[in-house]
């Protein structure tokens, strides 16, 4: 007889829990992860240099493999004293709320995010502007729980990767459940990308 998997005890969508765990080089992990990613979209090296990466790769997986836990456990996305609280999928980033109830920061795209001839991958925007907008919608409006229901974007301008960028965001109006926001990435005087979205707010155990 198999028994069902347990629920989280919050039942639906629920924030992270801050841990320390991981300890004080869980934020150089994810570091020397976001530069391997890097160098295998970057490098151009011989074969037995790929054949040896590549056996190198099998024993960290091997040495890894028998921790793998679910979200809840893992520190991933739960180690509030890191960038992006330790999580390797969104774009490295940081955000502010600023003195006239907005949230401002900046962003850097990696080799990782390239795309072809020096731009960022259209993808790649999408996920910073949902983590932006979502840090938007949360930190304006005090709400913890809330889901994407829609997000466009509007490619104005190439987005050069590894370069530091400045993102801007706001709350355009708020009905009900429903946070309207919206934002714009720079680089410096020149607009390169601005994007709107709609977050809602999600009842009591919703997932």
């Amino acid at each position: 007889m198999t028994s069902e998997p347990a629920r989280h005890p919050g039942g639906g969508f629920n924030p992270p829990e801050p841990t320390s765990k991981g300890g004080p080089d869980y934020g150089r992990f994810i570091d020397a992860v976001r530069k391997l990613q890097d160098h295998a979209r970057a490098a151009d090296a011989p074969d037995a240099v790929i054949t040896e990466a590549a056996d190198l790769l099998d024993k960290v997986s091997t040495l890894l493999g028998p921790y793998d836990t679910d979200e809840w456990q893992s520190p991933s996305g739960r180690r509030m004293d890191l960038p992006v609280r330790g999580n390797i999928l969104t774009v490295p980033q940081s955000a502010h709320k600023t003195a006239d109830g907005r949230v401002a920061g900046t962003a850097r795209f990696a080799r990782f995010h390239l795309g072809r001839n020096g731009a960022v991958h259209g993808g790649a925007l999408g996920l910073l502007f949902d983590t932006v907008l979502g840090l938007t919608a949360s930190l304006l409006t005090g709400s913890p729980r809330q889901r994407t229901a829609y997000l466009t974007i509007n490619y104005r301008q190439i987005v050069p990767i590894e370069k530091e960028l400045q993102f801007d965001a706001g709350i355009d109006r708020v009905d009900g459940r429903k946070i309207f926001v919206s934002a714009r990435l720079s680089d410096a005087d020149t607009l390169l990308t601005e994007a709107d979205a709609l977050f809602v707010r999600l009842r009591p155990g919703q997932p």
